[in-house]
């Protein structure tokens, strides 16, 4: 997969640590909304679209993410990518919804900062009118998001404030229902963020809300972290990492359990296997291994 450009242009948004920067300036307008929008940005504490960011090697991202991200790379060397992965399977899986079976609105949430091949982008290549529904929960995504996150003129893009962890709030949201179209298919996109929930956050409501949401025919595609590849040190580390608190929520799934969040829904082939290995374009014996992703795919159809 090819890296983001990461170099900045005279058109790009400023970078996370100069927006920071801003949103703290004494004296900044209150009519600013670039300020307004900032100023919740925590950038003490690390955030996993921040991080996300940069494994991928781009430069919205501050200190903290750093740092965290370096932590969990010295336990998992192939973080990045896993990472890649996971943006690869985006792209494989949403071109073939659009090609292939013919859906042409998506709902992408936890989708993080914007960077090469985004969700609308893959989609409105293949058909132009395709309407995309963004949601995340991080102020800098929102920043981002509104600055690059622009379609093809005979489709629609846009972006909702929003978090996964109260999904019957977030399928109230204006912008959504003024968007997606609840009389055809949609596809639900859950890319590498339901690890983020932890069983208290009832992620298997969640997702059953958004479910029930959709008319049939809709499909589901996402990725969770695994350990069922790692060795039991590496899972131990992890797991450590994890109740630590330091690095932000984290719960890694078994495959079983993974399963059981799309329980009642018919798996489309190849079922529920390593990202990499799902429908890969190149040969076999350039496939990413499993215990250098950490993680399972899937496509689901909702009868």
């Amino acid at each position: 997969m090819t890296q983001p450009d990461t170099t900045a242009s005279p058109t790009d948004p400023p970078s996370a640590d100069s927006l920071a920067q801003n949103s703290a300036r004494p004296g900044a307008p209150a009519a600013d909304t670039r300020a307004s929008e900032t100023s919740a940005i925590d950038s003490t504490r690390p955030h996993p679209a921040r991080r996300y960011n940069y494994w991928l090697g781009g430069k919205d991202n501050f200190a903290a993410d750093r740092d965290s991200g370096d932590e969990v790379t010295k336990v998992f060397p192939h973080v990045a990518v896993a990472a890649r992965e996971n943006r690869a399977f985006l792209q494989r899986v949403v071109t073939h919804l659009v090609r292939d079976l013919g859906i042409t609105q998506f709902l992408d949430i936890g989708t993080g900062l914007p960077t090469a091949d985004n969700t609308h982008e893959i989609a409105q290549r293949i058909h132009p009118a395709a309407r995309i529904v963004y949601v995340d929960n991080d102020p800098l995504v929102l920043v981002h998001a509104r600055a690059l996150l622009t379609g093809h003129p005979d489709g629609q893009t846009v972006y909702v404030d929003a978090d996964l962890r109260n999904a019957a709030a977030l399928l109230q949201d204006s912008q959504l229902r003024a968007t997606v179209r609840w009389d055809e298919p949609v596809g639900l996109l859950l890319i590498a963020v339901l690890h983020f929930l932890t069983d208290a956050d009832e992620p298997r409501r969640q997702i059953r809300a958004l479910i029930e949401a959709m008319p049939a025919g809709s499909y589901v595609a996402l990725s969770h972290a695994t350990s069922d590849f790692f060795d039991p040190d590496t899972t131990a580390m992890l797991a450590a990492m994890a109740a630590s608190g330091a690095h932000g929520p984290y719960r890694a799934r078994t495959r079983e359990e993974v399963e059981a969040l799309v329980a009642g829904l018919e798996l489309v082939e190849p079922g529920i296997v390593p990202v990499s290995q799902w429908r890969p374009d190149g040969p076999d014996d350039q496939v990413i291994p499993p215990e250098q992703t950490g993680c399972y795919g899937l496509l689901a159809r909702i009868r």
